[in-house]
């Protein structure tokens, strides 16, 4: 009986995506009858089976990688730090390095995608494909905001910053990134040049 209630429940949701999907189709000005040659035989051409499944998917992994936090700009760096409760900290992530500019001593709600790339990569290269996918690298007050609202990320993968830029006394350039260190979130600077593993995200954000 249980399985019989399962199956009815899986045959109910794929009838609600076939018919969310013909109402689609016909918004977008295709006819029933060209519907209906699509499926005439009672089966819908495989390379259409692939594409959906392939745009579904797309869809679905976008959304997992996606994440709203609220970037709080009336707080100091120092405070956004403290609201992420690290465990350790690099000393120059801090308001001196990276000032907030006035203009953005507001509240704003932003939605940050995470994006692995999966080969290594240099940051001009990774700006350069961000740009291509619409998207601008997190700042570090975005960032810090990701870190608090969901400490546990970093602990799977480091995510780096690239939008936010230290130059140091020597004239390096540092950006921010969460990662793990044993059983301890670490917030620390790390230098733009070197190039980036595949295993890390960068956090970005729509232009």
């Amino acid at each position: 009986m249980a399985k019989q209630d399962a199956m009815m429940s899986g045959a109910g949701w794929l009838g609600s995506l076939a018919s969310k999907l013909t109402k689609a189709l016909r918004k977008k000005g295709v006819s029933n009858e060209q519907i209906h040659e699509l499926v005439k035989d009672g089966e819908a051409p495989d390379a259409l089976i692939e594409k959906i499944a392939s745009v579904l998917a797309e869809t679905i992994q976008d959304a997992a990688n996606l994440f709203c936090v609220t970037v709080d700009y009336s707080m100091t760096i120092e405070q956004m730090i403290a609201a992420g409760r690290y465990d350790w900290q690099n000393n120059d992530v801090n308001d001196k390095h990276f000032p907030i500019p006035p203009s953005k001593r507001v509240r704003q709600e932003v939605a940050i995608k995470l994006v692995q790339f999966d080969s290594n990569m240099e940051s001009e290269e990774v700006l350069r494909e961000l740009d291509k996918m619409g998207l601008r690298p997190a700042e570090l007050p975005e960032l810090l905001a990701f870190g608090a609202a969901y400490p546990e990320k970093q602990r799977e993968f480091p995510i780096v910053a690239l939008g936010s830029v230290w130059h140091d006394w020597d004239g390096d350039r540092g950006v921010a990134c969460l990662y793990r260190d044993a059983d301890k979130r670490n917030l620390d600077l790390d230098w733009w040049s070197g190039g980036w593993g595949s295993g890390g995200r960068f956090a970005a954000v729509s232009k």
